[in-house]
């Protein structure tokens, strides 16, 4: 059984690696991983990428960073995102591929758009709070610009 620490340092590693090279594979990502002295197998990999909030997009996976710059250069996120609709004057859902929602979310926060005044995600949900309905309608119109909706 792996220690936090080795964990962590695992994590570290992959991160690292997806910042220095197109890695398109999960077995691409375990073999590195294996070269760089991790004893991994597929399953785990796939759990650390899921907990790291990677991304696949483009055909490679994106580390968090990369997923996260402010939304108008974040073509690589639109097919995670799958739909958007309005629950009331000052709630608008944004619905994600599964998986997805926290990326998409923490990328929306880091856009800091003055109509929004916060996000809640889960696994394929996000909530987005606004103040007004004119700031939910800028936000709406935006989104589905944005992601083609």
């Amino acid at each position: 059984m792996q220690t936090d620490l080795q964990q962590s340092g695992r994590r570290a590693t992959i991160l690292r690696i997806l910042r220095g090279a197109h890695v398109r594979k999960q077995e691409d990502l375990v073999r590195l991983l294996r070269e760089a002295g991790h004893e991994v197998t597929q399953s785990s990999v796939s759990r650390d990428l899921r907990e790291l909030g990677v991304l696949k997009a483009g055909g490679r996976y994106l580390a968090p960073q990369e997923a996260t710059r402010p939304l108008e250069d974040l073509g690589a996120l639109r097919p995670f995102v799958l739909g958007v609709a309005t629950a009331g004057a000052s709630l608008t859902v944004l619905r994600t591929a599964t998986g997805s929602a926290q990326t998409v979310a923490a990328a929306i926060d880091k856009a800091d758009w003055p109509e929004v005044v916060g996000t809640i995600s889960g696994d394929d949900t996000i909530f987005i709070a606004t103040d007004t309905a004119a700031a939910q309608s800028a936000v709406v119109a935006r989104l589905r610009n944005l992601f083609r909706l």
